[in-house]
C-alpha cells in the first residue's frame, strides 16, 4: 500500500469505503477542493485507513488508470445518492463498474473463503467502493445521507443509535448552525 508524505486533509474521514469515496471533494472557507484531482491525492487516499483496510492484500497502484477508474465511480456513486429515485443512467454507471468485478467463493483448509476478483488491478478500488454502497443499501439505505447544511458536499453513514443524525460533524456544520440558531434567537445582535 503506498504511504503519503502528508495527511489526509479531508474534513471527515473514517465513513464506508463508499462514503469515504464521495467525501474525496469538499468545500470549506477556502474553496472547493478535490483530494483526486492528483495521483498524490490518490496515494493519500488509498493510505487512509479506511481504503487501506478495505483493500488489505491487494496490490493497487496509485497510477492514471486506477484514477480513472476511482473517478468513474465516484460520479456513478455521485448520482446515486443525489437524486431520489435514481435514474436508470446513474444504475447503469454504477453496474458499469460492478462489471469489472466479482466475489468467488472458495472452501480453503480453514474453511469458506470469499475472494474478489477484478479484470485489472485498477479496477480494485473503485469496484470495492461500488460493491459498498451496495452493502449499505442493502443493510440500511435510509442512513445513508448527505450533510444537512445546504452549503456542505459531505455525506454520511448514520451508525447512531436513534438514527438522528444530521451533520457530517458537530464539530464543523453542527456548530456552525447551533451558532447561526443562536444569533438568530439573539435578534441578529452581538
Amino acid at each position: 500500500m503506498p504511504h503519503p508524505d502528508k495527511a489526509d486533509p479531508r474534513p471527515l474521514t473514517g465513513e464506508p469505503l463508499a462514503v469515504d469515496l464521495l467525501n474525496t471533494r469538499w468545500i470549506d472557507d477556502a474553496g472547493k477542493h478535490d483530494l483526486l484531482d492528483s495521483p498524490d491525492g490518490l496515494t493519500t487516499w488509498l493510505a487512509s485507513p479506511t481504503v487501506a483496510a478495505a483493500l488489505e492484500g491487494c496490490r493497487v497502484a496509485a497510477d492514471g488508470p486506477t484514477l480513472e477508474n476511482l473517478l468513474r465511480a465516484r460520479a456513478a456513486l455521485d448520482a446515486l445518492v443525489d437524486t431520489a429515485p435514481p435514474s436508470d443512467r446513474a444504475r447503469n454507471a454504477l453496474n458499469e463498474v460492478l462489471a469489472h468485478g466479482r466475489l468467488r467463493r472458495t472452501l480453503g483448509p480453514d474453511g469458506p473463503r470469499t475472494v474478489t476478483e477484478v479484470d485489472d488491478p485498477s479496477w480494485t478500488p473503485a469496484w470495492a467502493a461500488a460493491a459498498d454502497y451496495l452493502r449499505l443499501l442493502e443493510d440500511r439505505p435510509e442512513r445513508l445521507r448527505p450533510c444537512a447544511n445546504p452549503a456542505c458536499v459531505l455525506h454520511f453513514y448514520d451508525v447512531s443509535k436513534n438514527g438522528t443524525r444530521r451533520w457530517c460533524s458537530m464539530a464543523g456544520c453542527g456548530n456552525r448552525a447551533k451558532a447561526s440558531r443562536h444569533y438568530a434567537r439573539r435578534g441578529g445582535t452581538g
